[in-house]
């Protein structure tokens, strides 16, 4: 898919899903800002990445549950480019907690996770609604099948992915005709961050177990999300706005896989 001309905000794309997709826009002529909340490391390294394939990037820190910090990072690429086409909404958070045990959660749990993955997303559009609005941008939300199916992490992550959702909709009817917007919904994903978390034995166990429960026999990568955000933010999508399209190599398809 070609961007050539194109600037992108991709957030929360220091790894995974949000460093796989900066990545594909960069390579595909994007001039893109790489967003990070703490990990600079891990985005400089992307930003050397982009670099390498010929882009012209920008690494920006910015915390997205802050409106000021969003309000920043959308006006660094208007004074770098003078634009914006394409946002993606990747940051997120969670908390992993057993959905039958109500005491793991508290309202500090649940009022931080919709913070970042749901009034984020709000006010990175709203930072970058003029320049959208201007060039007929297109908006891709990074969503979750937790939000579909009511199933993952936590309570709190499945209630914010379902509003991200709803979001998702509501502003593609809003916003239309001059700006699309849709929503990714993938399944589980072996990114970094899981490895990280679960350690390198576990990991590999999940990765088995999901590949074995869903119908196409295998795990998501950060790889075969961001092709499907691309699309979704690319002129072969310009027919499509306010769906939340499901990545999960048919996970939903199984009326059983999700009690595995």
């Amino acid at each position: 898919m070609s961007f050539e001309g194109k600037v992108a905000i991709v957030t929360g794309s220091s790894s995974g899903i949000g460093e796989a997709t900066a990545l594909q826009l960069a390579r595909g002529g994007a001039k893109v800002v790489i967003n990070y909340s703490k990990s600079e490391d891990e985005a400089r390294a992307v930003e050397a990445k982009a670099k390498d394939a010929g882009a012209d990037v920008l690494c920006v820190q910015a915390d997205v549950s802050d409106d000021a910090e969003c309000r920043k990072l959308a006006q660094a690429a208007i004074d770098a480019w003078g634009r914006i086409d394409i946002l993606v909404n990747n940051a997120g958070r969670t908390k992993f907690a057993n959905h039958a045990d109500l005491d793991a959660l508290d309202a500090e749990d649940f009022l931080g996770i919709y913070k970042l993955n749901v009034v984020g997303p709000y006010q990175m559009i709203r930072a970058c609604l003029p320049s959208l609005k201007e060039h007929n941008g297109a908006v891709v939300n990074v969503s979750s099948i937790a939000g579909v199916k009511a199933i993952g992490s936590s309570v709190a992550y499945a209630a914010s992915k379902g509003a991200l959702n709803n979001m998702t909709v509501s502003l593609a009817r809003a916003l239309a005709p001059e700006v699309r917007v849709n929503a990714v919904c993938p399944g589980f994903v072996g990114t970094p961050w899981f490895q990280k978390t679960f350690g390198d034995e576990m990991y590999k166990t999940i990765v088995d177990r999901i590949s074995a429960a869903v119908p196409l026999k295998k795990a998501g990568t950060p790889e075969s999300v961001a092709e499907v955000i691309c699309f979704l933010a690319s002129d072969a999508s310009s027919f499509v706005s306010g769906e939340t399209m499901l990545v999960d190599a048919g996970l939903h398809l199984d009326p059983m896989a999700t009690n595995r």
